[in-house]
């Protein structure tokens, strides 16, 4: 499993949302990441050889999984952490989107605070796709000087579980980029933006394979190309078009079991009181 660009955040989640950056390999200049940032802000974008090329304002209107899923009536909700300073939006990749976030979709699918997705689990709500972006503090960012990011994980793992939904939902629980310093397998190379360095993924669901360890070559385009060949939709024509759809990794016929709850110290309970901390750490 590679992430699908080299670093940072900023590009690797719109790769998530669209197969693409439009170009854009950093994170922008400004505080805030999207359609709102300050006039005069700016996001590189990928040059000759990895170099970086002057910036665009960090609004794009390419197409995205939100807009194949509004063209088919499909409902889908993006739960973002709030940004504390009180200075910008949700740090939602679909903020970089110019038709979602100047539609309707930016008020009734972008969900802020992300904790919001365990109180809609538990109140029989749970979207037919449905991105999760942690706060600093469940981010797995050693900078953020919390230990409480598995705890979040598997508080949402086991909402799913203890609910209706358990029988027909597969949870990607993915990282956008690389946190080490070295790894001994060579990123394939498809375009000038990636793969980048390869990360951990697990998938869980009724229908994942037992004890299963997938070989096959993932990027994390291939989230969008799950999502495709299960709701039968075209593909965007960008990464997604050639990304393995990580089929290798689920078995259908398999016989349904019961959801066995994770044990965490944490409870969801205190992860709903604590006091936000705002947008994961930029790298």
């Amino acid at each position: 499993m590679f992430q699908s660009n080299t670093g940072p955040s900023f590009a690797a989640h719109q790769y998530m949302i669209a197969g693409e950056s439009g170009e854009a390999d950093e994170d922008p200049s400004s505080i805030i990441w999207g359609c709102d940032s300050p006039a005069g802000a700016t996001v590189a974008l990928v040059g000759p050889n990895g170099t970086d090329l002057p910036g665009v304002f960090p609004c794009f209107d390419y197409q995205t999984m939100a807009d194949l899923l509004d063209a088919e009536g499909i409902w889908w909700r993006y739960y973002a952490p709030a940004d504390v300073t009180g200075r910008g939006s949700p740090f939602s990749a679909y903020e970089a989107i110019r038709q979602i976030f100047y539609g309707s979709d930016w008020t009734n699918n972008v969900i802020s605070p992300q904790t919001r997705v365990l109180t809609d689990i538990a109140n029989g709500e749970l979207a037919q796709v449905t991105w999760i972006v942690p706060d600093l503090a469940h981010s797995d960012h050693p900078g953020s000087g919390s230990s409480e990011g598995p705890d979040w994980v598997a508080s949402i793992v086991n909402a799913v579980g203890a609910s209706p939904f358990w029988n027909s939902t597969a949870i990607f629980i993915a990282w956008d980029d690389w946190g080490g310093w070295y790894d001994h397998v060579p990123p394939p190379s498809i375009d000038n933006m990636g793969p980048g360095f390869r990360v951990p993924l697990i998938v869980v669901s009724p229908y994942a394979k037992h004890g299963y360890i997938s070989h096959q070559v993932h990027e994390s385009s291939g989230f969008l190309t799950f999502i495709e060949k299960n709701f039968g939709l075209p593909d965007l024509g960008t990464r997604d078009a050639n990304a393995d759809d990580f089929s290798d990794c689920f078995d259908y016929t398999q016989p349904l079991t019961p959801y066995t709850q994770i044990k965490t110290k944490v409870s969801a309970e205190t992860l709903l009181q604590e006091e936000p901390t705002g947008p994961p750490d930029d790298d």
